[in-house]
């Protein structure tokens, strides 16, 4: 049987991963793009769907289902579910998940109840979902991590990911932060600005951040700055197409200097852009810019 790609004419996606990170999000993506979707989907009734979406029959050439922790102990199920309808139905499986710290803060957020119950605190429900979802993760066609993204971005990310065959998008985020609050636990490139002059200890100039042109101009006035910025922008534009061929979603470069207020933040603004100018998507981050 011919293996399906993302992009065939009649698709069924199921899209499941780690309560918190973002499904319904991606779901409602899926939606914008014309598939049939489906919420939270129970186990027993995969089969029968396929089935139907296999023989034609109704109107959802393309199908997107969503199965998660709501499930319970059915997600066990799962996998080996999904091993024999792969045999001869073209399913794709997605899993969509975030980092520990990001789906603390969004269930701190929302207040919402963890939906392996009530009994447990979030951080233990959120590890035991870890363990559960385990086996289908390594069953996975894509593995969607969310932790960077906002809901706009998440969106944007999905429909261009599964809408263009000849694009692999990824979210390039640029940090600007101070040595002094400590550096990014998630930054994947850290570059430390600290050898460029200083603002700081230019009176006139220390009432302002790296985003006023005066600062800017102070900074790039030095030719190492320059120098620093044509290195940047050729190392980046090489890295950055080889992690989008491993299938990386988002990469995050922090630019450090001691107080995160002037130099790191002119860089990361300049990064961006030149990013920008390179097609690539990207946002900026000033962490430390009002400490």
């Amino acid at each position: 049987m011919k293996p399906q790609t993302l992009y065939d004419a009649r698709q069924l996606v199921i899209l499941t991963g780690l309560s918190g990170s973002g499904k319904s999000t991606v779901l409602h993506a899926f939606e914008d793009m014309g598939f049939y979707c489906v919420d939270n989907l129970p186990v027993e009734l995969i089969p029968i769907f396929a089935e139907l979406h296999a023989a034609g029959e109704g109107d959802f050439a393309r199908a997107a289902l969503l199965v998660d922790a709501r499930e319970g102990m059915q997600l066990e199920k799962l996998p080996p579910l999904l091993k024999h309808l792969k045999k001869d139905h073209p399913i794709t499986l997605v899993f969509i998940e975030a980092n520990e710290d990001a789906l603390l803060r969004r269930y701190s957020e929302t207040r919402r109840p963890h939906p392996l119950g009530k009994n447990f605190s979030v951080r233990e429900s959120l590890s035991q979902e870890r363990a559960l979802m385990a086996p289908i993760r390594k069953l996975a066609d894509v593995v969607i991590e969310t932790t960077q993204f906002n809901v706009h971005e998440l969106r944007s990310f999905v429909t261009a990911r599964f809408k263009n065959p000849d694009k692999r998008p990824m979210l390039v985020s640029v940090v600007s932060f101070g040595y002094r609050f400590g550096v990014p636990s998630d930054a994947d490139l850290v570059l430390d600005v600290r050898f460029l002059p200083n603002p700081h200890f230019v009176p006139r100039l220390r009432p302002f951040t790296g985003k006023h042109l005066k600062v800017q101009r102070y900074i790039r006035s030095f030719p190492q700055t320059g120098e620093f910025l044509r290195r940047i922008e050729g190392l980046l534009t090489y890295l950055i197409p080889h992690y989008i061929r491993e299938g990386k979603s988002y990469l995050t470069i922090a630019f450090g200097c001691t107080g995160g207020k002037h130099r790191s933040v002119m860089l990361a603004e300049s990064v961006k852009k030149l990013l920008a100018k390179r097609g690539f998507s990207a946002k900026v981050v000033h962490r430390d810019i009002d400490k």
